[in-house]
């Protein structure tokens, strides 16, 4: 049923993707920002009270829906039921908008557009990089983003599916990727500021619920793109990255596309909370081996992207095929 209710959802998410201010989303922030306000005390015990119940909530919704329909209409029910939630947890139309306007601006030498729309998505400054640099950011920013919400989704959902838990894996996999954000630009906007304790659960929280995912990721790129020097770059270049697990997804992208990045791209997006002491490593600054950035890698990333989606659902194909026949 997996893997059907992943085909699905991607497939109507190609043909209608959801609204970018639609109340769901809405209604997931609104709750977030409900929970912080409500139990975030400052202290540690509380910050993960309030990630305990922002994260598991929502989770353990969906999977009592998935059971009652599963349990009381049949298993044709509970499909649907997932293939309606990974249609709002996974695909790439949530972020692939950002990437697709920013290529094609480059591609028509409009350097300027293309800063531009790079600053509106990531909120960075970039009035000063060269067209090299812009490339780097995107393509680093275009693969943290398919991998949080295409690979990230599909490892905790196939993952806990095989132990009946339906949806409920996608769900909780993105509400930990989004309030760990989300947390931290409230602090930073100083619009009902998150506390460090509840900044600090939630990234610790995140840092072990993506350590897996983030691993089978950069394996899987590795297997569709130049899997020696992905492997290389996996082991060798990590420490190039302010965050591990981040680090590890990029490494490899520049191992098995022959790209160099690193650097100062994603300087910004991990810059330290206002709150002292926030746990955030800086990163040694290098970049890892490969050619310079060029308009042709973002192809290159593309095909990079939608080969590993294909060695995604042939393993779950497979694994469908044999729990049918075993």
């Amino acid at each position: 049923m997996s893997f059907f209710a992943i085909l699905l959802a991607l497939l109507i998410e190609q043909v209608r993707p959801l609204a970018r201010n639609n109340p769901i989303h809405a209604g997931l922030r609104a709750w977030a920002l409900s929970v912080s306000r409500n139990f975030d005390a400052g202290r540690p015990h509380h910050g993960w009270v309030a990630w305990t119940l922002a994260v598991a909530v929502p989770a353990i919704a969906v999977q009592a829906v998935y059971a009652l329909l599963f349990w009381g209409i049949g298993w044709p029910a509970a499909v649907l039921w997932s293939v309606a939630v990974l249609y709002i947890t996974l695909g790439f139309r949530q972020f692939s908008h950002h990437f697709t306007g920013i290529r094609d601006a480059l591609e028509e030498g409009d350097e300027y557009r293309a800063r531009e729309l790079l600053a509106q998505w990531q909120q960075v400054e970039v009035a000063d990089l060269p067209r090299s640099e812009v490339v780097r950011h995107v393509v680093e920013y275009s693969v943290l983003a398919a991998h949080r919400h295409v690979f990230g989704v599909l490892a905790w959902f196939s993952v806990l599916a095989v132990f009946g838990l339906g949806p409920a894996g996608a769900v909780f996999y993105r509400m930990a990727e989004f309030v760990s954000r989300y947390w931290k630009y409230k602090d930073h906007t100083r619009s009902q500021p998150a506390s460090f304790s509840l900044q600090r659960a939630a990234a610790q929280a995140w840092t072990v619920i993506d350590w897996l995912p983030a691993r089978m990721t950069a394996l899987c790129f590795a297997v569709v793109g130049s899997f020696e020097e992905a492997i290389d770059g996996w082991r060798f270049h990590v420490q190039h990255f302010p965050n591990d697990n981040d680090g590890v997804i990029l490494a490899a992208t520049s191992g098995a596309i022959g790209m160099r990045l690193g650097g100062e791209a994603l300087r910004a997006s991990y810059a330290p909370s206002t709150v002292e002491g926030f746990p955030i490593e800086a990163g040694d600054g290098a970049s890892t081996p490969g050619r310079e950035p060029e308009v042709s890698h973002l192809r290159s990333v593309v095909g990079l992207v939608w080969r590993s989606v294909v060695v995604w659902m042939v393993l779950l194909a497979l694994l469908t095929l044999a729990r049918l026949l075993g």
